[in-house]
Formats: structure tokens, C-alpha cells, sequence
């Protein structure tokens, strides 16, 4: 099965690790891994701040890059869902619709991609410890995969996972919330990290990065003694 690599600003930029446990882990599932450098932003921080004309421009360029993809998978729901707003975006456009829902039926996040398409529950991962999972806004409530990570999750070996209290609260981040709203914000990633401790879990896993640098970066400045995971990272354990 031949897969595109949406890899997202952020892990292009902060985080290449996820990008490398991503790829390694499709390949371990049988995937052939092809990565278009042509890709740029998906337009969602210029769109989400309402300049809906401009961010159609890189959504163009991303229609284009993805055309001829068997599939594009990222390691990040909010940026899955941004591709699979684009046929809102394109509404009524006689050129770009059509091949804005061509592109969104083929977008998957990661662990989506891994349960409903590849029809897998355990990736063969071992990792020792506790994790708790945070649950980011975008890939539960807009793109609704909810189930695929804990079930990945909870069939990696040696590996107890936890709850998190007040899961379905927001950590803060929000994209450019987080520059705009920045007390608020701080509020809000301070109660997930006092959340988080609670729990007693090693590992703080998610799998949006947006979601990450914000609760690792509030967790380390607190001094919580915990480390931070993009599920990728956990998945391609061994």
C-alpha cells in the first residue's frame, strides 16, 4: 500500500522524531512511504484567523502536491482535519471541489489510518511504564477519531495506560488562542499539567504536536516529572 507523508509544520520544524517514528512505524506495517516536497502549510493557522482568500492559496498548493496520492496520512488531527475541511472551503469552485473532496476521502490521521484502513489494533510495540493520554480538540470533536489511539494504546506490551481527569478540556493551545488569549491559555495548560500529575503516569502521550509543545513546554517550566510522547513515538517502540 503506497502512503504519503503529510508531515505538518510542526514536526517539519520541532519535532522531526515524530516525523521518523511515523515513517518507520508504516513501513514496519507494510506501507511504501513517499514524501512530496512540494508540501507546505495546510492553511489552517491563516484560515482558523479568518483570512480565508489568502490560506486558499497554500490549500491550492496542497491539492496539487497530494493529486495523485494512494493515500495521505499525518501524524496530526488537527491538520487531517484542515484537509478534510477543504471541500467546505471550495464550495460552488468549478476547478478546486471536486478535487478538494478527492483529496479529503484519501486524508487520514495516523492511528485512523492504521485501524480503519489497515485494519490493525497492535503494532507489535513494547514500552514499560504508565501513560496517560490527552485527547486534542480537533481530531475528537471535528475529525471524530476518538477510539484508535487508546485501542493502539492499550496493546502496547508492558505498557498501562490511565486516565486522564478532565480529558475533554481544551490544553490551551488552539493554535495562534495560545499568542492571543495568553493568560487564558496558561490557565488552561496549567490545569492539564495538575491533571496530568495526578495520574502518576511516566508518559503524557497525544497526537496532535501542537498539543505537545504546549503541555511539554508549561510541564517543564512547572518541573513535572514527566515526559512527553507523540503516540507515533509510542507505537514505533520495540
Amino acid at each position: 500500500m503506497k502512503v504519503s507523508l503529510f508531515v505538518t509544520c510542526l514536526v517539519d520544524m520541532f519535532q522531526t522524531g515524530v516525523g521518523k517514528a511515523t515513517v518507520e512505524l508504516l513501513e514496519h506495517l507494510g506501507c511504501e512511504i513517499d514524501f512530496p516536497k512540494a508540501q507546505i502549510c495546510c492553511g489552517q493557522p491563516a484560515y482558523n484567523s479568518g483570512y480565508v482568500k489568502d490560506s486558499k492559496e497554500a490549500m491550492k498548493r496542497m491539492i496539487k502536491t497530494f493529486e495523485h496520492s494512494e493515500y495521505v496520512v499525518t501524524p496530526s488531527g488537527s491538520c487531517a482535519t484542515m484537509l478534510r475541511e477543504y471541500p467546505k472551503v471550495f464550495t460552488g469552485d468549478s476547478v478546486w471541489e471536486e478535487k478538494a473532496k478527492q483529496l479529503a476521502a484519501r486524508t487520514f490521521e495516523l492511528t485512523q489510518f492504521i485501524t480503519e484502513v489497515l485494519k490493525v489494533e497492535n503494532v507489535g510495540a513494547k514500552l514499560q511504564g504508565k501513560a496517560t493520554f490527552h485527547t486534542s480538540c480537533h481530531m475528537t470533536r471535528l475529525l471524530g477519531v476518538k477510539d484508535a489511539p487508546l485501542t493502539l494504546l492499550n496493546n502496547v506490551e508492558d505498557l498501562e495506560v490511565v486516565p486522564l481527569p478532565q480529558n475533554h478540556n481544551c490544553c490551551g493551545f488552539g493554535g495562534t488562542f495560545s499568542v492571543k488569549m495568553g493568560q487564558i491559555s496558561e490557565q488552561m495548560v496549567d490545569e492539564k499539567v495538575h491533571y496530568m500529575e495526578q495520574t502518576g503516569a511516566n508518559y503524557l502521550v497525544s497526537a496532535d504536536c501542537g498539543c505537545l509543545m504546549n503541555i511539554g513546554g508549561r510541564a517543564q517550566r512547572l518541573g513535572a516529572e514527566i515526559k512527553v510522547l507523540h503516540i507515533a513515538e509510542v507505537l514505533n517502540s520495540r
